[in-house]
């Protein structure tokens, strides 16, 4: 399928992407994370981390070589939109959409619960309500206003989310006992699975950071680079999280799920460590707010451009702005409603398992776009012919496979719903 022309402005360097994945990977969970792999695994989580990193890495191998050939505004959707056609698109958007939505809606309410931990205040309902408003239209205010002011944004939060875990990390190791990290027993393979099924989950995000791709300057070197920049980055500050939580707290880890860090960090520092973890754990959740509202609408853009869905006023772009405004409004008016309707659980078996399947079809994309596309200069290309996207496509299968038979059910009707609707426009004759 040919790529569409943008009149987007192509301002997204290496390090503003690289910023913009490790702001949307990085996000709450790695403040409960520690605990729950030590619970499972003990001294030896380090092995399922090192494991999920390769693992997400291949994945990523063909994110990469997928973002160097479609060069458009849309990410993922694009890529297996590009190399199978609208209905194979239509069911990936609105998947990847459905995921990010309840994600937004899931975290913006646990930061207005870590709020109102310490600021009793949050929990009356009309602060709660004035609260999540101003979070979702202010954030798609600044987005609106340019991308720039976006990824600076994006730049900021990134940094600051950092700070407080790195200095854990670096200060944190004076108090390491390395008979913490003595393993006593190597885990079977189904234990490695299983604690990594978990960990791919916290790895995901990286999809969401290359939606900015038809913003990206040079994306042919800039995709690659990025990615592989906040990869290494995200599974570097994993292991040493992990370690320093494992070496400080030691057995006593697993007994603070709600927590971990904050009590790393009260071992650490003291009382102010509760206060450092808990303005990190703020400033992540907040942080990865603005990268899903930077990101996602433009998701909901190429859908719109593409046709794949009946919407064509999405795809409006802002004359002055050169953004797209409107996707940008609908996404915090849903994401809005989610978050103070609280009616997203049901759907959180869906929207986990959606991601692993946007996952499948990107690597099974690297394989059609390779035969579909001649190759052109400077596009990046994965070494070691079909190896990697096989490789891949068999991981992916075998973390679908862990899924519970309720989880696959589940999907499957999911699916089958929205390939009723896409035949229903069909036949309808609406303009896809």
């Amino acid at each position: 399928m040919k790529q569409k022309k943008e009149d987007f402005k192509r301002t997204v360097g290496v390090l503003g992407l690289s910023a913009n994945i490790v702001n949307i990977i990085i996000g709450a969970g790695i403040f409960a994370l520690p605990a729950v792999i030590a619970s499972k695994m003990g001294a030896s989580s380090i092995i399922a981390y090192i494991f999920c990193g390769i693992l997400i890495a291949l994945v990523m191998l063909c994110f990469a070589e997928a973002g160097s050939k479609v060069t458009n505004t849309g990410g993922p959707y694009t890529y297996i939109e590009t190399a199978f056609g609208k209905y194979a698109g239509f069911l990936g958007g609105i998947f990847a959409i459905g995921a990010a939505l309840f994600a937004d809606a899931s975290v913006s309410n646990a930061l207005v619960n870590i709020l109102s931990s310490a600021y009793p205040s949050f929990e009356r309902e009309w602060v709660r309500l004035l609260f999540l408003f101003v979070i979702f239209f202010g954030l798609a205010y600044i987005n609106i206003i340019g991308l720039k002011q976006g990824i600076g944004l994006v730049k900021f939060n990134t940094i600051a989310k950092l700070t407080p875990l790195l200095v854990l990390v670096l200060i944190g190791w004076k108090d390491v006992s390395f008979s913490n990290l003595y393993i006593d027993n190597m885990p079977s393979a189904g234990k490695i699975g299983e604690t990594s099924l978990i960990l791919f989950f916290a790895f995901q995000g990286a999809e969401t950071g290359l939606v900015v791709g038809g913003e990206v300057v040079n994306p042919k070197r800039t995709v690659p680079k990025g990615i592989f920049i906040s990869i290494l980055t995200v599974v570097c500050m994993y292991i040493l999280i992990q370690t320093v939580s494992q070496g400080v707290l030691g057995n006593d880890l697993p007994n603070f799920k709600a927590a971990p860090l904050a009590e790393t960090a009260k071992v650490v520092f003291g009382p102010f460590g509760y206060t450092l973890l808990f303005i990190g754990a703020v400033v992540s959740m907040f942080g990865f707010l603005s990268g899903s509202i930077l990101n996602n609408p433009r998701v909901v853009y190429a859908l719109s451009r593409d046709h794949v869905i009946p919407l064509k006023i999405v795809s409006k772009i802002h004359k002055s702005f050169k953004t797209p405004h409107i996707a940008i409004i609908v996404y915090a008016i849903i994401g809005f409603i989610l978050s103070v309707s609280g009616s997203f659980e049901k759907l959180a078996i869906i929207a986990s398992s959606a991601m692993l399947i946007i996952y499948l079809g990107v690597a099974l994309s690297v394989m059609k776009l390779r035969k579909s596309q001649k190759p052109k200069e400077g596009e990046f290309k994965i070494p070691g012919g079909y190896i990697v996207p096989i490789l891949s496509i068999a991981i992916i299968l075998y973390f679908l496979s862990n899924l519970s038979i309720d989880e696959m059910t589940s999907t499957g009707i999911f699916i089958a719903i929205l390939s009723l609707i896409y035949g229903i426009f069909k036949l309808r004759n609406v303009d896809f």
